[in-house]
């Protein structure tokens, strides 16, 4: 761990693949082991976690696909004890960052410190919070854009930068970053193509009253509720590989590219609210979220296919932050999750002969 590279990487994936399977590794985990696990993984988290099963769902995903989440709500809401929770639910390193706007990109990626060994002086890494399995990057829009850029090289490529050393971050790496509104006072917008790098986009809604009141139960008693492991490190990697050599046939691919396509205004495929209300639609990176998402929700449901259903079940949270609305947009209040569903509406699923 914290091995600098020497050589200059060439470009990663978009979403990065998991690291490569050891020669005379074990073979890939059965799809009925991997939902038993994913299942047990969300079993645990509910025990701490009240409600919010989608979100449970989703950011699980996220985990299992090797990408990263973004969560929006306003505080209060268990963005933090979610995180917290999954990291000890998979047993894996956690590390938490708050993210204010004094924080520097040194504070995040560590830096080179000088010290003095056998007489002599020398710079040695000190590595930062970012090397761990699963980070919480918490309220990441309340720092400045330079300090919110130093997450990019660590999240598109698993490594970081540091006077021209390169170092390695373990796998598993999950980055799940909370952010408020961005009209709460004292907040960044994140630049798009820093968006573009979250796998998902995920609201956390306000718990209804039932789930208000088991909150209550759990949070003001004696007895604090706790997880237990259902995974670890080892297991994770197992089931990021396994989710990738789910099959998935030409024709649901096509309907993946035909719904991010269908995202850009100038497209022949762009409904009419896409034309009228958007600057610009899904990068490549809106495709492979919804074809990877798509395969794990298949393995989560039981099948070792994907369907168009799939996709659909995946599209708002994989596209809501890629789609950038116009200024009429913005002054209309379309809602991002209104023109994703406007081009699922308009984006017919194929027929198979």
């Amino acid at each position: 761990m914290n091995q600098p590279v020497s050589t200059i990487a060439p470009g990663a994936d978009a979403i990065a693949p998991p690291p490569p399977q050891a020669e005379g590794a074990a073979p890939l985990i059965e799809p009925e082991q991997f939902a038993a696990q994913a299942t047990g993984i969300e079993r645990e988290v509910g025990r701490v976690i009240v409600g919010q099963r989608d979100l449970v769902r989703q950011t699980l995903i996220c985990l299992l696909a090797n990408g990263h989440a973004l969560l929006e709500g306003v505080p209060g809401l268990g963005k933090t004890l979610l995180v917290r929770t999954i990291a000890d639910v998979i047993d894996c390193h956690f590390s938490r960052i708050q993210f204010t706007p004094d924080l520097m990109p040194a504070d995040i990626v560590g830096t080179n410190i000088l010290v003095e060994e056998d007489g002599a002086r020398q710079f040695r890494f000190q590595a930062g919070p970012i090397f761990a399995n699963l980070v919480l990057a918490d309220e990441i829009n309340r720092a400045t854009p330079k300090t919110q850029s130093a997450l990019l090289e660590a999240m598109q490529e698993q490594q970081v930068s540091v006077a021209r050393q390169r170092y390695k971050l373990e796998a598993p790496f999950f980055v799940l970053a909370t952010q408020n509104p961005l009209e709460m006072e004292g907040t960044y917008p994140l630049p798009e193509a820093q968006l573009d790098r979250f796998l998902f986009k995920l609201w956390v809604p306000f718990p209804n009253e039932d789930d208000l009141a088991a909150i209550m139960e759990r949070t003001t008693g004696v007895e604090v509720p706790m997880a237990s492991k259902a995974a670890d490190a080892a297991d994770v990697r197992q089931m990021q590989r396994l989710a990738r050599s789910v099959p998935i046939a030409p024709h649901v691919t096509a309907y993946a590219v035909s719904v991010l396509a269908a995202t850009h205004p100038d497209q022949p495929r762009a409904p009419e609210l896409v034309r009228q209300y958007v600057r610009y639609g899904g990068s490549p990176r809106g495709a492979q979220a919804l074809v990877l998402a798509g395969k794990i929700n298949a393995l989560l449901e039981g099948r070792y296919n994907v369907s168009v259903d799939d996709i659909r079940s995946v599209a708002l949270p994989a596209l809501r932050h890629r789609v950038i609305r116009n200024f009429e947009g913005e002054a209309e209040g379309i809602s991002s999750d209104a023109l994703v569903r406007a081009v699922l509406d308009a984006v017919a699923p194929p027929t198979v002969d």
